[in-house]
């Protein structure tokens, strides 16, 4: 049987675009890719709104953090593939996003700012409680200069991870987007100081030409009281 992340396409044939004067080559490019993209038709067949749904699904696969009746924070979370993922597992999802986000069934939406303070007291009221797990497949828009973007996400990260620090846990688990190259020195360092465990894994639905990784930190350590 075919497990739900398996979207090797196997067998399919490949689809070429022709040539069209209203098209530019990227778009074509762009075009051809998502034609015979194995995940993009997955995604499309299961109902979710984007292939990075299936990264989450492989990276729970890899580390089995997602359970029924676990809270979880879903930061960035338009369109929603990654909401949509833990909601169908039975969590209580809480999701926030700069952009508009559509209404997902179990999901409790916030069009929020991350930067601001009063954001992650409002999201932990929402959740009724500590999370178990905070999702961020957040990236910042890219220039093309890798080590640029690289910065650019890792400082959306500590963004998350901050969010996460104050509404996690003890024991909580932590997924977050970086590039190539993994976390920063600095982020790793106090990943490794707030978890037990921290693994970089880039799972198979992310594209073999993307630099994209992700961290996942598991076994959130409780602050001492006097911290």
């Amino acid at each position: 049987m075919k497990k739900e992340g398996d979207a090797s396409g196997r067998g399919r044939v490949p689809v070429k675009v022709h040539k069209d004067r209203t098209r530019t080559q990227s778009s074509r490019t762009w075009l051809q890719r998502q034609l015979n993209d194995p995940y993009v038709a997955a995604a499309r067949s299961k109902g979710y709104r984007s292939r990075a749904a299936f990264k989450l699904v492989e990276l729970d696969e890899k580390f089995h953090f997602l359970k029924k009746g676990a809270k979880i924070l879903d930061l960035g979370s338009a369109p929603g593939g990654w909401s949509q993922v833990a909601a169908s597992r039975g969590a209580t999802v809480v999701a926030a996003d700069v952009l508009v986000m559509e209404e997902i069934p179990n999901v409790t939406f916030f069009q929020a700012d991350l930067t601001d303070p009063d954001v992650p007291a409002m999201l932990k009221q929402a959740l009724d409680g500590p999370a178990d797990i905070v999702l961020t497949d957040m990236a910042a828009p890219t220039t093309g200069h890798r080590a640029t973007d690289h910065i650019r996400t890792i400082a959306l990260v500590e963004i998350a991870l901050e969010v996460a620090e104050d509404t996690l846990r003890p024991g909580g688990t932590f997924v977050g987007k970086v590039f190539q190259g993994g976390s920063s020195s600095e982020l790793l360092a106090r990943l490794k100081k707030s978890f037990r465990e921290v693994k970089h894994v880039k799972p198979p639905a992310s594209r073999a030409e993307s630099v994209e990784l992700y961290v996942v930190a598991l076994g959130f350590k409780a602050k001492s009281s006097g911290a």
